[in-house]
């Protein structure tokens, strides 16, 4: 495979590990937090303030009410990661957490 295919390839990873990536509304929110229950995220505090269970969460990413988020499942769980975009600071996983 010519290298400018396998640098393509590559850069598109993260984008394939989505199963969806859904079109934000205008005025999504985003999320602004982690809840975090022993080491584990059960849900998301957006940039409204309001606090979601991990699956409200989704379902509100999935209408286009969160913006910068994708869906990807593990073991039949749908959970929100962050679409790439060059930035590490932005990242679902470099965010603060609060406990619920």
């Amino acid at each position: 495979m010519p290298e400018n295919n396998m640098n393509q390839l590559t850069n598109n990873l993260p984008m394939m590990a989505l199963d969806d990536i859904p079109i934000p509304k205008p005025g999504a929110q985003q999320i602004v937090a982690l809840v975090k229950e022993s080491g584990r995220v059960t849900g998301y505090q957006l940039s409204d303030g309001r606090v979601l269970e991990k699956e409200e969460g989704v379902l509100l990413a999935k209408q286009g009410g969160i913006q910068g988020v994708g869906i990807a499942s593990r073991n039949g769980n749908e959970y929100l990661k962050s679409l790439p975009d060059g930035s590490e600071s932005n990242n679902l996983s470099n965010l603060p957490s609060v406990s619920n």
